[in-house]
């Protein structure tokens, strides 16, 4: 009885004290195949340098990674703002599935402040915490070019921060072609409406 008393003890023991070793190394690796890259990965630390063995380590100035946007060089100030206007996009026409992403994006990061509809009535708005947000459905920003658009996200102006951080540059230039695609939808329509207002109104007079 005794012996096994002492044999339990043991295996506690040896329990807790394995228990209570490196937590961050999972124990034994049953595919290591699967959980360690045989292939160098890009900016993995390594000690090729050290063997002798040179490479270069960033890419090489002046270019980019396949599928990546052109950097946007222009500079945060009031020239590069007038400059933006020249700046076009280098995305295609949206799809629908691309333009319900670009409206969730938007969703997440812009009708906070400018409303779902675009008409500076976001919660933000309403509860008066934050002034002097722009009504995207007026006449100066449906005519605003979409790189002036781009340039206002990158860098932000007025109350309105970067969302360079939050919304990489394709997100941004989705966002542009979104709010973009809606005024164009606002401005039709309400040029619809002012034509059957006037139609009404000729109708009447000749009456």
């Amino acid at each position: 009885m005794k012996k096994i008393k002492i044999t339990l003890k043991i295996i506690f023991a040896t329990i807790v004290f394995i228990s209570c070793g490196n937590k961050r190394e999972p124990g034994r690796v049953y595919m290591p195949d699967m959980a360690y890259s045989r292939a160098y990965e890009v900016y993995a630390p390594n000690n090729l340098k050290q063997e002798g063995i040179n490479y270069i380590t960033y890419p090489v100035d002046g270019t980019i990674r396949r599928g990546d946007l052109f950097a946007y060089t222009l500079l945060n100030d009031s020239n590069g703002y007038k400059m933006s206007t020249g700046v076009k996009s280098p995305l295609a026409t949206l799809d629908s599935t691309q333009m319900l992403e670009a409206q969730r994006l938007f969703n997440i990061n812009c009708a906070i402040c400018h409303g779902a509809n675009m008409d500076a009535q976001g919660p933000l708005a309403v509860s008066g915490k934050v002034g002097g947000i722009a009504n995207l459905k007026l006449d100066q920003y449906i005519k605003q070019a979409e790189g002036q658009m781009y340039h206002v996200v990158t860098y932000g102006k007025g109350n309105m921060g970067s969302y360079a951080a939050q919304l990489d540059k394709k997100q941004r230039w989705m966002v542009v072609q979104y709010v973009k695609s809606e005024q164009t939808k606002g401005s039709a329509a309400a040029k619809d409406n002012s034509s059957s207002t006037t139609a009404a109104k000729d109708s009447t007079a000749k009456k």
